[in-house]
């Protein structure tokens, strides 16, 4: 396995770390990459390892929220982890939807909706959204502040939103944020639960591809596998900062930044494989 390869591997895993969190689709930034710059690997490896790199960016999660997200802590009195367990009951709640319907459409998906069209177009649409709905909350106090607010109403609201993601380019992050804006929910708190969310539902989503990976008699050689290895250490690396900036950013600042970013990808997006085509 050549160097560059390597190289390949690690610049893919520092976009992975970045875009899985922030709210401007993983997907739309791995189109234009592979496009740009593709591994040399199999194809069907090479599926593989842009879905399985996501626990390597899964892993910050429980790092960074390890005592809020550990209802085993000596530190926690009774009530405190009842609280947590309450806490993962809403999580598991707002996942089902998406779960389901990924499981009974995957296959679909990425037959017919992965394409840089809906892409682009999922871009723009949920960057403008973004905008508008920044825009109509403006000044308006959220009524809920913290993720232990959540009823399993809002959770189940949140993860009907997290449905829409399933379309490529609208965003996992992006989709379960504006729901919970639209639930009144604040912008910290929804980027919070949207983390929580990723972990069952990013580990079920590459446990799948794993299997299917498998199961169609595909093998994978020991450089394969070393490169998926880094991928998985960088986007790792990668989402601690990620998660933290965006935790500091949205203390602060409006999600319509990423609504223009979004609106500027899309384009991009769509531009070049327009040219690509009449080339």
């Amino acid at each position: 396995m050549e160097l560059i390869e390597f190289l390949k591997a690690i610049i893919i895993g520092i976009i992975e770390g970045i875009t899985e969190w922030l709210p401007v689709s993983s997907t739309g930034h791995m189109i234009l990459v592979n496009e740009l710059m593709r591994l040399n690997v199999s194809p069907e490896f090479e599926e593989l390892f842009l879905v399985v790199i996501q626990l390597g960016a899964i892993a910050a999660v429980p790092v960074l929220f390890f005592d809020k997200l550990n209802p085993f802590s000596g530190k926690k009195s009774a009530e405190q982890r009842r609280a947590t367990w309450t806490l993962w009951f809403k999580v598991v709640v707002g996942v089902l939807p998406a779960a389901v319907l990924g499981l009974l459409f995957d296959d679909l998906i990425d037959s017919y909706l992965m394409h840089y069209a809906v892409v682009a177009a999922a871009l723009i649409i949920y960057g403008v959204a973004f905008i508008l709905i920044e825009k109509h909350k403006k000044g308006k106090e959220a009524r809920i502040k913290t993720v232990d607010e959540l009823t399993y109403k809002d959770a189940l609201t949140i993860g009907a939103f997290q449905v829409l993601s399933l379309v490529p380019g609208t965003s996992r992050s992006g989709s379960t944020i504006l729901g919970g804006m639209l639930t009144g929910v604040s912008r910290e708190a929804s980027a919070e639960f949207s983390f929580f969310m990723a972990i069952p539902v990013m580990l079920g989503a590459s446990g799948l591809k794993a299997v299917k990976f498998f199961l169609e008699g595909n093998t994978a050689s020991g450089g394969e596998l070393l490169l998926l290895a880094v991928g998985l250490v960088v986007s790792f690396l990668v989402s601690l900062f990620a998660i933290k900036f965006l935790m500091d950013f949205v203390k602060r600042h409006s999600f319509a930044p990423f609504g223009i970013y979004r609106i500027i990808l899309g384009a991009l997006v769509l531009g070049y494989f327009l040219i690509t085509a009449l080339v």
